[in-house]
């Protein structure tokens, strides 16, 4: 077994993943950006590495920061979580080649093969898995995307290779969006997975998203641990998850298990990894009736890593997912027979995202947390890295923890999940802990009946907005005004490595934060860029109507330029936050008189972007 890890990831997954090390009595190492040097995931890490600034493609996707970390701290092993690095079939390779350095994951020849959606269906192809009708060869000229959509139909979906989540995913309703829409998919696919090719499928309107977890050896056994139903989602992004489906029979249930099993073996598979399908839904499904074998399924892709509902499946199973990928990768030969995995009871997931459901689920951009006080009680786990008192990090994804609940059945899992639900006490910021409380008292959730499509186009939003206003939680940090104890907390490093000095003074002024003649709050909008110099301050001091950032972000992409004619509703710029490109639309028409930003450029909420009179 390895004697130290090194976790290149952050937050949750960071702190689940050095959990299991510790239990296998493994040391571990974090790797940090500088937006991130007070999280949980570093205080928890026997030891800590500063690998860059904020943003992720300067500090966690830079392959050589990462190794570099992992040599220095003397590591002989890399566990990627999910998302950053997880599905990078490069940086594995290195990792790989990495003298004395196991990477924690499927071969890098694997991953290329798997990770990549049009390299994925040729292998699924072979082993005679179904597949949605779509390329296997990346496209890219928009022509390709028409001629695609005129002989299979529209609805198409445009999807990175590399991608996952819904992340690099987008939709072409008809031939004029398939230019924008190619591009877009591209550039989502290069900034968040370095590779921009992309490949097209039909759109399937009505489907459940059911994903199989898979953990296989280097001795050739595989082992598939029962389904997920991830159905539930916005946007194509998970927020509660659940196992077994409520909606497959045993016969279904197993046809699919055994097509994931297929499709590891034909790839030579080795490591933890999800196989993802969509089951055509029946419309005229009653409450109660289950799909059967007849039912369409179509694989989708692999998850060539751990997944964030991972824990739906321990719950149900009682296997640890994160320590059977640590004793896989050191050679060791899986423990348990395919007939020996049970699933007892019934478990569900649900994302505490920070973001305001009432508001179109917008992520948090910024906050306190003046109170953390997470549930507990018997069928209750919580995954996450935060204490009261930690400042929120909006500069990666929005999800904050998560909440597993387990019971004996799915009804008693509701029931546990309401009281669980009903307990967590989260002030300072806003989640969706309201969103989740109601979904446990909608007829179609309950039931069982809803697709991956109910959110988006079904559910009211009303009931959103109403589900806030009755169990939403103060956002207000203010913090108290007489301290008699004052923290202050040094953080030293030296060769990259992270050193802590805590000292406590009684009696002391606190340490001011910023600049002492702090803005007021009634400044206008600042210029981006963050200087001063004069093209942004006559950006700001401008006449006419402003565009400004409504959160933190990078700009991926600039529309316009001065002296176009705009209408309202129409991008100006592309904005990535939260791992998401966002489009920035003009409120009024006009002609734009200045653009303060360029393509690249780091903005925080409230700067100017575009000039209009």
């Amino acid at each position: 077994m390895f004697d130290k890890v090194l976790v290149a990831n952050r937050g949750e997954i960071a702190v689940r993943v050095m959990r299991a090390c510790e239990e296998l009595g493994i040391d571990t190492v974090a790797v940090y950006s500088e937006a991130d040097k007070d999280s949980g995931h570093v205080r928890y890490a026997d030891e800590a590495y500063n690998v860059g600034p904020a943003r992720a493609a300067d500090s966690y996707l830079d392959h050589e920061a990462v190794i570099d970390a992992a040599k220095k701290a003397d590591a002989d092993a890399i566990h990627p979580g999910y998302g950053f690095l997880a599905e990078n079939a490069e940086f594995a390779g290195k990792v790989e080649e990495t003298e004395g350095v196991t990477w924690v994951g499927p071969s890098a020849d694997a991953m290329e093969q798997l990770g990549e959606k049009t390299h994925a269906r040729k292998t699924m192809r072979d082993a005679e898995v179904p597949i949605v009708p779509g390329t296997t060869d990346p496209v890219e000229d928009p022509e390709e995307v028409a001629a695609f959509g005129d002989e299979h139909g529209y609805p198409v979906a445009i999807k990175a290779e590399g991608g996952g989540g819904g992340r690099g995913m987008k939709v072409v309703r008809g031939p004029d969006e398939a230019d924008d829409q190619l591009e877009s998919a591209k550039r989502e696919g290069e900034a968040y997975f370095d590779n921009d090719n992309v490949y097209l499928e039909r759109y399937l309107e009505n489907p459940r998203h059911i994903e199989v977890q898979i953990v296989a050896d280097h001795h050739g056994n595989v082992r598939h641990l029962g389904e997920r139903d991830c159905s539930l989602q916005r946007r194509h992004q998970k927020v509660i998850e659940e196992g077994p489906s409520p909606a497959l029979n045993d016969e279904l249930r197993e046809e699919i298990a055994e097509a994931a099993r297929r499709g590891a073996d034909a790839a030579g598979y080795t490591n933890a990894g999800t196989f993802e399908f969509l089951v055509e839904e029946d419309e005229n499904r009653e409450d109660g009736e289950l799909l059967g074998p007849d039912a369409n399924f179509y694989f989708l892709e692999v998850n060539t890593r751990i997944q964030v509902e991972h824990t739906v499946t321990e719950e149900l199973t009682d296997i640890d997912i994160v320590k059977s990928q640590l004793r896989v990768a050191a050679g060791e030969e899986l423990d348990f027979s395919q007939d020996e995995v049970e699933l007892e009871g019934h478990s569900m997931e649900f994302r505490i995202n920070a973001e305001n459901a009432a508001d179109d689920f917008a992520p948090a951009t910024g906050g306190t947390l003046v109170t953390y006080d997470p549930p507990g009680g018997i069928g209750v786990r919580l995954d996450d890295a935060l204490r009261q008192g930690d400042d929120l990090v909006t500069d990666y994804d929005s999800m904050i923890a998560k909440l597993i609940v387990h019971g004996a059945d799915r009804e008693e899992c509701i029931a546990r999940s309401k009281r669980a639900l009903a307990e967590y006490d989260i002030e300072g910021i806003p989640t969706i802990v309201p969103f989740h409380r109601l979904m446990l008292q909608d007829d179609a959730f309950v039931s069982g009946t809803h697709t991956t499509k109910y959110l988006d186009h079904t559910l009211d939003p009303e009931r959103i907005a109403e589900a806030q206003e009755k169990w939403g939680t103060e956002t207000d940090s203010a913090a108290g005004d007489d301290e008699e104890v004052v923290e202050r907390e040094f953080t030293v490093e030296v060769n990259g490595k992270r050193f802590e000095v805590d000292l406590e003074e009684r009696g002391a002024a606190a340490i001011p934060a910023g600049n002492a003649g702090g803005a007021s709050g009634g400044q206008k909008p600042r210029p981006a860029g963050g200087e001063s110099g004069d093209d942004s301050a006559s950006a700001a001091d401008a006449e006419g109507q402003t565009v400004t950032a409504e959160m933190q972000g990078t700009i991926l992409d600039v529309k316009v330029a001065e002296g176009d004619e705009v209408s309202s509703g129409d991008v100006v710029c592309v904005l990535e936050a939260m791992k998401m490109e966002n489009d920035v639309v003009a409120d009024r028409g006009g002609t734009v008189t200045q653009v303060a930003v360029g393509e690249g450029d780091s903005v925080d909420m409230g700067d100017v972007l575009i000039v209009i009179e």
